[in-house]
């Protein structure tokens, strides 16, 4: 008997509200295996600033990242995967930056939908993580934070926004991904929604 897909959590939001951080820690907590943000990685390695012809090598890195921890997920017999963000986000700033996303992204992030989005909420302190693609002034970061709110609703996705101090984010992620199993084992459809 074939084992079913497992529970996909992605943390996800504008630059520099904890994803990498909270990812791991949620990873480690409920002992998941994770896909990192390739971006990261691609900028180490590129050492320029990115332009639209990064979005394709970047949008295939993430997915081999994330291929890597369902594998994982399988081998381990794990029944959840956390994402440090996905090709959903990956679709977010092209569109924002460079006004365009490559067709085969967008299919992609609508077809490879997390179960859960965990959207981070701008309402921390910035630190400045190397990765600037926004900037660090509020209205900038809520701007960010609508476009992905925006985005994850018109691709029907499961959310919950996650907000308040480093300590309440990870008890709000922990919360929510716990009831969304639950709920999940629970209904037919693992898309109702939650409520916050």
């Amino acid at each position: 008997m074939e084992q079913p897909r497992p529970f996909t959590v992605v943390v996800t939001g504008s630059e520099c509200t904890g994803k990498t951080t909270l990812a791991a820690e949620l990873a480690a907590q409920f002992g998941a295996p994770w896909s990192r943000e390739f971006v990261r990685e691609y900028v180490d390695t590129k050492q320029a600033p990115l332009d639209a012809s990064d979005v394709e090598p970047i949008a295939r890195g993430q997915v081999a990242g994330e291929r890597a921890a369902e594998d994982a997920a399988a081998s381990r017999g794990s029944r959840l995967v956390i994402r440090d963000t996905d090709l959903l986000s990956t679709a977010v700033y092209s569109h924002h930056y460079y006004f365009h996303c490559p067709a085969w992204v967008a299919k992609s992030a609508r077809d490879q939908l997390g179960d859960l989005y965990l959207l981070l909420c701008p309402d921390v302190p910035w630190i400045a993580d190397g990765l600037q693609r926004d900037r660090p002034d509020d209205q900038a970061r809520t701007r960010m934070h609508d476009l992905f709110r925006s985005a994850l609703t018109g691709a029907g996705a499961l959310v919950v926004e996650i907000r308040g101090s480093w300590a309440d984010r990870k008890s709000q992620a922990a919360a929510a991904i716990t009831a969304a199993i639950d709920a999940r084992s629970h209904l037919s459809s693992p898309r109702k929604s939650l409520s916050e």
